[in-house]
């Protein structure tokens, strides 16, 4: 995958966690872990971004490490708002699988970013 299709797709699950926040209940329970949800979801993209815009191979990693806890982390609220029974989990399956995907990803390019050149 490349730069541009990778920055679509984290657009697209920050679009999709944008609108699941839209039609959580009005509890302050969803609205808080939703809000966190939200605030991790977006940030993937936006990291990634930075990390395009990496001036070394050290920052674009730790740019990508930023990637990785984002995403983590949205699978913590997404686990969290399925376990509480604030939303199925068959309704958040597909969005988890898109987040595990973009995380495996960042991880993939994470490990090959850290081997060693060949000489």
């Amino acid at each position: 995958m490349n730069e541009r299709d990778f920055k679509e797709r984290t657009q697209k699950l920050a679009l999709r966690v944008i609108r699941l926040f839209e039609t959580l209940p009005k509890t302050s329970a969803a609205q808080i872990i939703g809000g966190q949800l939200l605030r991790s979801a977006t940030s993937i993209g936006a990291n990634y971004r930075a990390a395009c815009r990496g001036k070394s191979k050290a920052d674009v990693i730790a740019k990508l490490a930023l990637v990785e806890e984002e995403a983590d982390e949205s699978l913590y609220w997404l686990d969290l708002l399925a376990e509480s029974g604030i939303i199925t989990q068959e309704k958040l399956s597909s969005l988890a699988k898109e987040t595990e995907e973009i995380l495996a990803m960042t991880v993939a390019s994470i490990k090959t970013l850290r081997r060693p050149a060949r000489t």
